[in-house]
């Protein structure tokens, strides 16, 4: 008889506000990835394998315990996600000083069997902006931030650093942390513009991507990924990309917020960003694409840019452009 796994709850770190309370996570067998430093590849490949194989546990309960004391319960879906929303106004005095609540997850004790699960608390938490935040910082992750290759030939450069590379043999882009640090703390000086991070990359790279965030020490804020796709997945396909959709949610969810986008040239970030741009006049005060060396999707970049003016918008090559032109526009110091 083989011996049953034990579980855990993957929490991914959200946003909302002092009415609106919202929970992600995904309830999956723990298949005990070790996130350590200095791994050979063969551990690194290993690990990555564990995270994609990793099975949901579908159709299951879950207990959302709120600061207040407050048990909410929500239910996974066929792939073992929750998304839990609860208007309440009872959250502001739990806000820490960097704008964050710290909630638990938990699977129902009378649900699940004792031997399989002698840990049953995961901690998560949600973003709050404060009230004095100037804008919130809108990044993509891939060639933005971290050498990915999603422009090379077949994507082959994805493959070899994300399956080969452990985090910490990952390297941040030049002058990204600088820049970003320049922007959380915007012409006011406080640390208090949110940030949030969105990637085409799928949810399974989540705790790997957290890692390389905390190891290089980029402001911390949601990672918003999306669901891994299969060539046999029948559900219905979004209706829209997905960072234009996670974009136009922040836009919604903080209508008082301006936003700055930053993105790459090496795939489609120039068109979402240019028409959310026009789409949401005065919103967007800024739009980065890093430069990725490929001259055919320069050209492109280039072009849209060039039809484009209701917003600054810069092809930077280094984040030290990204930092002059940021403050020639007044928006950091």
């Amino acid at each position: 008889m083989f011996k049953k796994k034990k579980l855990r709850i993957n929490t991914y770190l959200g946003y909302g506000t002092k009415n609106l309370f919202c929970a992600t996570g995904r309830a999956l067998e723990d298949e005990n990835v070790d996130f350590s430093t200095n791994q050979n590849i063969l551990k690194t490949l290993r690990n990555i394998y564990k995270q994609f194989e990793s099975d949901e546990i579908r159709n299951i309960p879950i207990e959302l315990k709120l600061p207040d004391g407050r048990v909410i319960e929500t239910i996974t879906d066929h792939e073992g996600y929750y998304h839990q929303e609860l208007n309440t106004s009872t959250l502001s005095s739990y806000i820490d000083k960097k704008g964050w609540i710290t909630y638990s997850a938990s699977y129902k004790e009378e649900v699940i069997k004792k031997e399989i699960s002698d840990h049953n608390t995961f901690t998560s938490q949600m973003l709050i902006p404060s009230d004095q935040a100037e804008f919130g910082i809108i990044s993509d992750i891939d060639d933005t931030i971290l050498h990915t290759g999603v422009a090379s030939f077949f994507k082959w450069r994805v493959i070899a650093n994300t399956f080969f590379k452990n985090f910490d043999k990952r390297t941040a882009i030049e002058g990204t942390v600088k820049f970003y640090k320049k922007l959380q703390l915007g012409k006011n000086g406080a640390p208090v513009n949110p940030f949030f991070y969105v990637s085409n990359s799928p949810w399974n790279l989540y705790d790997y991507l957290s890692a390389f965030f905390k190891k290089n020490n980029f402001p911390k804020g949601p990672i918003l990924l999306r669901d891994f796709r299969t060539p046999f997945d029948k559900t219905p396909k979004p209706k829209m990309p997905h960072k234009q959709s996670e974009i136009l949610n922040l836009l919604t969810t903080y209508p008082e917020m301006n936003f700055i986008l930053i993105g790459d040239s090496g795939e489609k970030d120039a068109d979402i960003y240019t028409k959310i741009a026009e789409e949401f006049p005065g919103r967007i005060l800024a739009i980065y694409l890093r430069n990725v060396n490929h001259r055919r999707k320069e050209r492109r970049i280039k072009k849209i840019i060039h039809s484009f003016n209701a917003t600054p918008i810069l092809l930077v090559h280094n984040s030290g452009q990204a930092i002059d032109h940021a403050k020639n526009i007044g928006i950091i110091t």
